[in-house]
């Protein structure tokens, strides 16, 4: 399906409809703000938006005992203030 081809669908739907369908698309960009992928860059692994830092990174030293603190000193220091980095040295809620 093309974008136009769902952008037409997606103005054909019912107000509550098109609620419905921005709550999902809202839901889902928000579960990892700040990570994306591209083939291109770091073998297609996830890492922090706009940087080559891989998130398998973060998450070993995450594991070897590093705060959150240490992870934003060492790798986030730019980012520290846009929150982009902030939920990824964090990790998954638990």
């Amino acid at each position: 399906m093309t974008f136009q081809e769902l952008e037409k669908q997606l103005l054909a739907l019912t107000l509550g409809a098109k609620a419905q369908a921005l709550r999902v698309l809202v839901l889902d960009l928000a579960a990892w703000p700040g990570i994306e992928k591209t083939p291109s860059i770091v073998g297609g692994e996830a890492r922090i938006v706009r940087t080559r830092i891989p998130i398998w990174v973060l998450d070993g030293y995450r594991r070897a005992g590093w705060t959150e603190a240490q992870l934003l000193e060492n790798y986030c220091a730019a980012r520290r203030r846009s929150g982009e980095c902030l939920g990824v040295c964090r990790g998954p809620s638990r």
